[in-house]
């Protein structure tokens, strides 16, 4: 059954002469939304000529991500899991998108279990957000090493990510964005998360430090 909504019902009336012609617009147009439905992925906000696909996410091209890096806040659903557990979880996080990058996302500190963040020695310097200090993440199964860091003082363009977290997404079992399981940018230093929402190619893999 297909059921119109309000502006496919105006114009169309069961006593007009030109009935058949207003059935047969109408039905094309549904047609045309039931195709776009099943689109599992597409650019930009438009597909299959100038129909939007309305609940779907962009898919983004980090070649497209501006340099110094932007900063937005997410609604994804975002979860990380570590031995066996589920140790942060939140709908409001930020995403930095920098060129060649795909996205690291900060969560809220208060997202996090408790006991699973364990502040440890040690700073580094991202020339873009300032100092950047260190957690260990720690469940009764495993033990993260310096898996999560934080900016305290941030430099005011990223004055948002105070009381905010990243982890590496290869150090931990399993994060997920709305339902999808990430996979984690390659090289030891970098935090991105990959999902089919974004598109390379991406730096961290060999050759592609210079980037």
């Amino acid at each position: 059954r297909v059921f119109a909504d309000a502006d496919d019902r105006s114009g169309w009336h069961l006593g007009d002469t030109n009935s058949s012609a207003h059935m047969a617009a109408f039905l094309a147009r549904q047609t045309v939304r039931v195709a776009t439905r099943a689109v599992g992925r597409f650019r930009g906000d438009r597909v299959l000529g100038e129909v939007k696909v309305e609940g779907m996410r962009p898919v983004e091209n980090v070649w497209d991500y501006p340099r110094p890096p932007s900063i937005e806040h997410s609604d994804e659903r975002l979860v990380i899991e570590l031995g066996g557990m589920r140790i942060a979880e939140t709908s409001s996080s930020y995403r930095i998108c920098e060129t060649s990058h795909p996205p690291t996302y900060y969560l809220p500190i208060g997202s996090f279990a408790d006991g699973v963040l364990v502040p440890v020695p040690g700073r580094t310097m991202c020339e873009w957000k300032g100092l950047a200090s260190y957690f260990d993440l720690v469940t009764a199964e495993r033990t993260v090493s310096a898996g999560a860091w934080t900016y305290p003082t941030p430099e005011p363009r990223f004055a948002a990510l105070v009381g905010h977290v990243a982890i590496y997404p290869g150090k931990v079992d399993r994060c997920l964005v709305d339902g999808e399981q990430v996979q984690a940018q390659e090289g030891d230093f970098y935090g991105g998360w990959i999902t089919s929402r974004v598109t390379g190619p991406f730096k961290g893999a060999p050759g592609t430090l210079g980037w």
